[in-house]
């Protein structure tokens, strides 16, 4: 099993679509999968699950969550938290026994099924709670206190519990584009990840920013790694953080012909500019596994570059991967001749990502 994270510091690249998109492709390649969101905006878990479904989940952890559990279960009894943990829960519900400092829960609530190989931990607008935690936490780490330790790794562990009792090929992880201390610990502690970049002149700074981000992380893990004991070493990753390469993402295609990467010469002249800014910005430390030859290329090359349309909107309205809408029955009016118009090319985007999803097994593959 491998826990992955889909990054930039940089917005508005399509990142949470890209996430949905490849965590479907995956189980359509016959990999059982597992979505986390820990996105503070929750973008991830309203592609995925109906406005009323996620009204229900939280709806039912409401009362928990605002008195904590000690008092909650005071108030209405152990069988009152047995009864909620049957059900899908928030990624902040399952961190909330870290964030008061008390036991883990007996039962973890079960994952919430999209489909037979795909799962998701649904996001809280509240997790914030979590953050703020972490950093009236860190300083502790240093010197090995229990619960600081357990504040930093307790995402790759809820991954890990959730894998080793469901069977996950891969745990993938949607977190904001923020360089705070909630994503220092998710991206430290997470097996590997990619960058979907737009060829702009803000993505690269965003590049920029992860590499420099990165290097200053691993230092001070390192620190906390050589300061703790030995039995606590084993909550953390056995590496630190590899970074699997890039993607160009919601591109624009030039439509004349033998254009490098078909892409418009606006947007190509950015492109072009990634590999050497990984290299000078990204350390060799987080890509020891892969060589620069590889890094330079595009993950999956011009699989899912460019744009597709109106296609991302209409997934997120039904809540599917592109390619499952030519074959909804619940099609409305108003999208039905963009859908019949377009059928051919809605269906390709599943042979596209999978393309994609191919070549990032590869890259996963130089991890071991």
């Amino acid at each position: 099993m491998k826990i992955l994270s889909v990054f930039n510091n940089k917005g508005g690249v399509g990142k949470t679509t890209l996430t949905f998109h490849l965590a479907q492709a995956l189980s359509a390649l016959g990999k059982k999968v597992l979505m986390l969101d820990a996105d503070p905006q929750c973008n991830l878990t309203i592609y995925s699950i109906s406005v009323e479904k996620i009204h229900k989940i939280w709806e039912e952890e409401d009362e928990c969550l605002d008195m904590g559990i000690e008092e909650f279960t005071r108030k209405n009894g152990s069988g009152a938290l047995a009864k909620i943990n049957r059900s899908a829960r928030s990624l902040h519900y399952l961190l909330q026994p870290t964030i008061e400092g008390t036991g883990e829960y007996k039962r973890m609530p079960p994952p919430l099924e999209l489909s037979r190989n795909l799962h998701i931990i649904p996001g809280r607008l509240s997790i914030h709670e979590y953050e703020e935690k972490i950093s009236s936490r860190w300083s502790d780490a240093y010197r090995g206190d229990a619960l600081a330790i357990r504040t930093i790794t307790r995402i790759r562990a809820i991954a890990e519990d959730y894998a080793k009792s469901n069977g996950y090929d891969y745990v993938v992880i949607d977190t904001s584009p923020s360089l705070g201390v909630f994503n220092k610990t998710i991206i430290s502690t997470v097996d590997g990840f990619f960058v979907p970049a737009a060829p702009d002149m803000f993505s690269l700074y965003g590049i920029r920013n992860i590499g420099s981000s990165l290097n200053k992380w691993q230092e001070e893990f390192d620190v906390i790694f050589k300061l703790i004991s030995k039995d606590k070493r084993k909550l953390f990753p056995a590496n630190f953080v590899q970074f699997l390469g890039y993607t160009i993402y919601n591109a624009k295609r030039y439509t004349k012909p033998n254009a490098q990467w078909n892409l418009a010469q606006a947007h190509l002249q950015y492109a072009l500019l990634i590999p050497q800014i990984i290299n000078d910005y990204i350390g060799k430390s987080l890509r020891k596994n892969i060589s620069d030859r590889i890094i330079a290329d595009p993950i999956g090359g011009e699989a899912i570059m460019h744009g597709h349309n109106t296609f991302p909107t209409l997934a997120q309205h039904y809540r599917v991967p592109m390619w499952q809408i030519p074959s909804l029955t619940n099609i409305e009016k108003e999208h039905q001749n963009t859908v019949n118009g377009q059928r051919k090319e809605i269906s390709a985007t599943k042979a596209s990502y999978e393309v994609f999803a191919k070549a990032l097994i590869k890259r996963v593959e130089f991890l071991n």
